[in-house]
């Protein structure tokens, strides 16, 4: 294709790195230099307005000259741009975390075909790797209707349907290359030779296998690139939370990755998402998108005020705020106004119950109790918590988390046990101590994960009761939790251990409305609000006992 006219060439922003400029950096024992390429740029930038149109977006924009909006010509500009000393792309890979509806497919669909016709690569792949086949083909779609509008693309490139794949009409004379639609179940990867891959939504990936093949068989390209689009999502644990924390971590300058480049647009974590401030910050097509996309911003915002099902949905999607569960079902701003201050000493001689909870051995251990209000019609329950974790690995386990596990531990929120186990017998005499402290009628138990403790906690005089963990059992008393936070009939002393808990806690229902917490389903620790919620149901179903007397161990 021909260098596009210098009429269609866009001016240098006032922060944007000019020709000739130096960067060198230090990675590992190496010193890295690289320079900038303004020519380079230009060309990748102009490419957009002289060969594409918009297919989607606001009115009046379709069908008009594909003019990059200001960050999307920031990551052009420095992707395409910054050169090795071998005059190679500087960058092979690069994360954009932005809300919704900014226009990312009608981005990524430009950059699949300017990797395919202007990046000097001959015979060059391209995929679209989505985590379904219906994702996958939309950005393949406005690919294929930007080459059909331009007389020069059409002239070139195959659009074809069956197998959503563009490709070069002559490949003798412009290579065997082409762009193709590929999802994560797609049955087979065989023959990839990767120079560019689009993987957009990289958030709904079920796993790294599609990303991992497609980026390890671009070795024998001289300059691949890889582009992550997508908005939050609620699985740190997953390959987009992965590379969120990379992202973060570089912005940051936590870390050196010199050959990456990447922009998180997304709200703070303490913003107001009702103020109009806080949705600008993760849509950076606020100011010229148009009415039509604020108003859409706007709605979504009321609509996550009205309905507490959809804050996180909004969260994510519009204001780019990672969240730890897909629906929340937990209001925080209830659990937080429960969180005035418990007095421990207050209540040693008030009857409770407990629930225990061992989760895993090598992860988060807890114990709860909950105390009765003497008036059931107008009381507030207590409640307190206490949490083990193992000593060894605690850092780890902090970062894998991540959460503040040390400084938990220095503030007593949780006890460390020595070794890379929670030491059982050290939450056995913990709990005997906490008898001899408070009033515990009884210990709830999974007896599925804790029956040995539980004998032993029998065998010292403590009631201990084997809780189960199906709809049965749980739904009266996890819809009771709810409830009284609601209704702010619960206390449980702003523990931010059992905050965090509750802040990631996800429940299943059955056809009949039953409800129960889900640890499948919670992608991090919920094992406080499980032993809070049993403890619950105790003090629930033993209500109507007589008022408080310490009946055993000396």
């Amino acid at each position: 294709m021909k260098e596009p006219p210098k009429v269609f060439w866009m001016r240098r922003r006032s922060d944007d790195p000019k020709d000739g400029d130096r960067e060198t950096i230090r990675f590992g024992a190496e010193r890295l230099t690289f320079t900038f390429d303004e020519k380079a740029a230009r060309r990748a930038v102009d490419f957009f307005p002289r060969y594409l149109v918009h297919i989607e977006g606001p009115r009046g924009i379709v069908g008009q000259p594909f003019r990059p909006a200001p960050w999307q010509h920031r990551l052009i500009w420095r992707v395409f741009g910054w050169k090795r000393a071998d005059g190679s792309r500087r960058y092979r890979s690069a994360y954009v975390e932005i809300g919704r509806k900014n226009g990312k497919s009608n981005f990524g669909a430009g950059l699949a075909l300017l990797l395919l016709t202007a990046d000097g690569e001959h015979g060059a792949q391209i995929y679209g790797a989505a985590d379904n086949r219906e994702q996958a083909k939309i950005i393949w779609r406005i690919a294929a209707q930007m080459v059909l509008r331009n007389p020069e693309l059409r002239a070139i490139l195959d659009v074809l349907e069956s197998t959503k794949t563009i490709c070069f009409k002559d490949p003798i004379k412009y290579g065997p290359g082409f762009y193709r639609a590929i999802p994560a179940d797609a049955p087979s990867a065989h023959g990839i030779n990767a120079h560019g891959v689009i993987v957009d939504e990289l958030h709904t990936q079920p796993n790294r296998d599609l990303v991992d093949v497609l980026t390890s068989s671009q070795g024998a390209r001289t300059q691949p690139l890889t582009f992550f689009f997508t908005t939050a999502g609620f699985d740190k644990k997953s390959i987009c939370g992965e590379e969120h924390d990379r992202a973060m971590n570089l912005i940051a300058g936590k870390s050196d990755d010199p050959y990456h480049y990447a922009v998180v647009y997304a709200a703070g974590p303490k913003d107001d998402i009702q103020d109009p401030k806080t949705w600008k910050k993760a849509n950076p097509g606020w100011d010229y998108m148009g009415e039509q996309f604020r108003d859409d911003i706007k709605e979504k915002a009321r609509k996550a005020a009205m309905v507490p099902a959809y804050e996180n949905t909004f969260r994510r999607l519009t204001l780019c705020q990672w969240t730890t569960q897909n629906v929340r079902w937990m209001p925080m701003d209830a659990w937080d106004r429960c969180g005035g201050i418990v007095v421990p000493a207050d209540l040693e001689k008030r009857r409770c119950y407990g629930g225990l909870d061992l989760s895993s051995t090598t992860d988060l251990t807890a114990f709860g109790l909950v105390f009765p209000p003497d008036d059931e019609a107008t009381g507030v329950y207590r409640a307190l918590v206490w949490y083990w974790v193992p000593e060894e690995g605690i850092r780890r386990r902090s970062a894998l988390d991540h959460v503040p596990y040390e400084q938990w531990a220095a503030d007593a929120f949780i006890k460390a046990t020595p070794g890379t186990a929670v030491d059982m017998r050290i939450v056995k005499d913990d709990v005997l101590a906490l008898a001899k402290r408070f009033n515990i009628r009884e210990v709830a138990f999974d007896r599925w994960g804790a029956t040995q403790i539980a004998n032993e906690l029998n065998e010292e005089g403590l009631e201990v009761v084997p809780f189960g963990q199906g709809f049965r059992d749980l739904t009266g008393p996890t819809k009771a939790l709810l409830e009284h936070v609601l209704g702010g009939r619960i206390n449980h002393g702003g523990n931010p251990v059992l905050r965090w808990n509750a802040d990631n806690l996800v429940v299943t229902q059955d056809p009949a409305g039953n409800i129960k917490p889900d640890k499948a389903k919670s992608t991090e620790r919920i094992d406080g609000a499980v032993a809070l919620i049993m403890a619950l149901g105790r003090a629930i179903a033993n209500r109507s006992e007589s008022a408080p007397s310490i009946r055993w161990i000396a």
